[in-house]
C-alpha cells in the first residue's frame, strides 16, 4: 500500500535519505536552491540555534513554493546542521587540511551537533519547526588514524566533520540525546512535527 502522504526531503545527503528508508519511509528527493550564505548573512547572527533553524526553513520554504512532485499530498522536510566544539561552530570542512586540523582538536573531546528541522504543508500553509541538539562525545585517535580517515574523503561531506554511521563511528565514545539527529534528521523531532501538522509517522510509511 502507497503511503496517504508523500515525504519530499529538501537535501541531496544520502544519509538523510538512508536513514528514512531505514525507517521505512521513501521520500521524494528534491534539492533547494538556497544559497546558504546569503541566508546566513541576512540573519546577522552566528547563533547555531538561529542559524540551523533559519536555513532549514529556507530549504524547505524554498522547495515548497516550487519545485514539488506531481503526487499530493505532500510534505517538505529541510534540515540543516551544524556542530559546535571549543565556542567554534562548524558545518562541512572547506578542505582536507581544514578537515585535519578539526578533528585532531576534537579527539578525547565532547561538542554539539544541532540540526534545524523545518516541515512544511504546501497544501495548506502549515508549517512546524524545531532544533534538535545532542552532545558528542569522541575517543582517542591517533594522528595517522586522523590522516587515514581524511583520505577517505568522509569528512568532507558532513558538518562536524565526522558521522555517525560511516567510518568515524568508531571514535565517538558515545552520544547524549537523539542518536539519529547526528546522522542528519531527527527522526523524534520528525514525529513530533508531524503530529503539530495532524499526521502520524505512519501516514508516511510505504510498502505496509
Amino acid at each position: 500500500m502507497p503511503p496517504t502522504v508523500v515525504l519530499v526531503l529538501a537535501s541531496a545527503s544520502p544519509a538523510r535519505l538512508r536513514l528514512l528508508r531505514a525507517a521505512g519511509i521513501e521520500p521524494e528527493v528534491v534539492v533547494s536552491d538556497v544559497d546558504e550564505d546569503a541566508v546566513t548573512a541576512r540573519l546577522g547572527t552566528d547563533d547555531p540555534d538561529a542559524l540551523v533553524a533559519a536555513l532549514a526553513a529556507a530549504k524547505a520554504q524554498d522547495v515548497a513554493a516550487s519545485r514539488l512532485p506531481s503526487r499530493r499530498p505532500v510534505l517538505v522536510i529541510g534540515c540543516d546542521t551544524l556542530f559546535t566544539v571549543h565556542g567554534e561552530t562548524w558545518g562541512k570542512p572547506s578542505s582536507a587540511n581544514e578537515a585535519r586540523a578539526r578533528i585532531r582538536g576534537m579527539r578525547e573531546d565532547e561538542g554539539v551537533l544541532r540540526t534545524g528541522h523545518q516541515l512544511v504543508d504546501p497544501g495548506t500553509g502549515r508549517m512546524a519547526s524545531g532544533v534538535a541538539a545532542t552532545t558528542v562525545r569522541f575517543g582517542p585517535m591517533s594522528d595517522a588514524e586522523v590522516d587515514a580517515y581524511v583520505a577517505t574523503g568522509e569528512p568532507l561531506a558532513v558538518a562536524g566533520s565526522f558521522t555517525l554511521d560511516g567510518r568515524s563511528a568508531p571514535f565517538v565514545d558515545g552520544v547524549e540525546g537523539d542518536h539519529t539527529n547526528v546522522v542528519g534528521l531527527s527522526l523524534p523531532m520528525l514525529r513530533r512535527l508531524l503530529a503539530e501538522l495532524g499526521h502520524s509517522v505512519t501516514d508516511l510509511w510505504s510498502g505496509v
